[in-house]
């Protein structure tokens, strides 16, 4: 097959593509930064029309990968206008360049924040959407689009709903960077690589067994191979839907922090501050529909596993 994969130069989309092209299948990236070597690139802004038709006209797409757009959740609240251009208008301006082109086919990069505070866990499709900030709306607006695309226009999607994307490249040729870094594991080990000098854990006293939040972490290689058996679920006549992509039981902060520990033979500084607003004590998942409709297996579901490959990646990037 012929893919275009939106935003292939990023954390997950780089292992999207990488899957992809070790499967056997061309692979064009559209991105506004350089993906890794080898890898045919557009440099473009996905809001651009008529760059994206002149890219429809000269590549016969089979479907798309869409991962391009902004996360960081407190940028969304302070600067939400630079969200609802980038997740929402950018993607409408790609969904008509799809449907000019007669390509019906699409892998949409959701996340749980569409879901916003559980009111029961662990979380499945059918939980009410309610997201709490614009980062979630975002993601939320985009779904409704597709499922009216669906309706109007025939265009069939797959949303997939990441809890906590987690890990790098068993092979430690891809991994995550991220700047400013938010996300809990990268921070961790850049502790325990002494490129920060502790780990702040934001709350104590949250009604877990340890104290500390728990969340659902799913490594970016199961990632990837559940996006390419929701294209396979298409292409084989499947009807537009959701999916939760998680592991289904969840890991505390400290679990994840003595797991670093463990993983690095490293002492690993730990701060403690108040708990932050709108933390939930619990994400998890209910990730049964992918594991049922689609087939999707885990091969990763392991922390240990998870957090050695990302140490690996760590150890290896050219900062060191």
């Amino acid at each position: 097959m012929k893919y275009l994969v939106v935003g292939g130069a990023g954390y997950i989309g780089s292992h999207m593509v990488r899957h992809l092209t070790k499967a056997g299948h061309q692979v064009v990236v559209v991105d506004t930064a350089r993906p890794r070597p080898g890898i045919a690139w557009v440099a473009m802004d996905i809001v651009d029309g008529p760059a994206l038709d002149r890219l429809f006209g000269e590549h016969r797409f089979d479907a798309v990968f869409h991962f391009a757009s902004f996360i960081q959740v407190g940028e969304s609240v302070a600067d939400p206008g630079k969200y609802y251009q980038n997740n929402v208008a950018a993607t409408l301006s790609l969904l008509q360049a799809m449907r000019r082109a007669q390509v019906n086919h699409l892998v949409f990069s959701s996340s749980a924040a569409v879901y916003g505070d559980p009111l029961s866990v662990p979380i499945d499709e059918a939980h009410p959407k309610a997201p709490i900030n614009p980062y979630g709306r975002s993601k939320w607006i985009v779904e409704q689009m597709l499922g009216e695309f669906d309706q109007a226009y025939g265009l069939k999607s797959v949303s997939l709903r990441y809890f906590n994307a987690a890990g790098a490249d068993p092979g430690g040729q891809l991994g995550e960077c991220h700047e400013p870094e938010t996300h809990l594991i990268p921070l961790i080990l850049q502790a325990a690589a002494g490129r920060r000098e502790a780990i702040t854990v934001y709350g104590r006293d949250y009604d877990t067994p340890d104290g500390t939040c728990i969340r659902d972490y799913v490594h970016v290689s199961d990632l990837a191979s559940a996006h390419a058996q929701a294209i396979d679920y298409l292409r084989a006549g499947g009807t537009s839907t959701a999916f939760n992509l998680g592991n289904g039981q969840g890991f505390s902060v400290q679990q994840v922090i003595d797991a670093a520990r463990t993983v690095t033979g490293r002492t690993i500084a730990t701060l403690d501050a108040p708990r932050r607003a709108g933390d939930p004590p619990r994400l998890v998942a209910d990730a049964g529909k992918a594991r049922s409709v689609l087939g999707w297996q885990p091969a990763f579901s392991s922390l240990e596993q998870i957090v050695a490959h990302a140490w690996n990646w760590e150890c290896k990037y050219p900062w060191h």
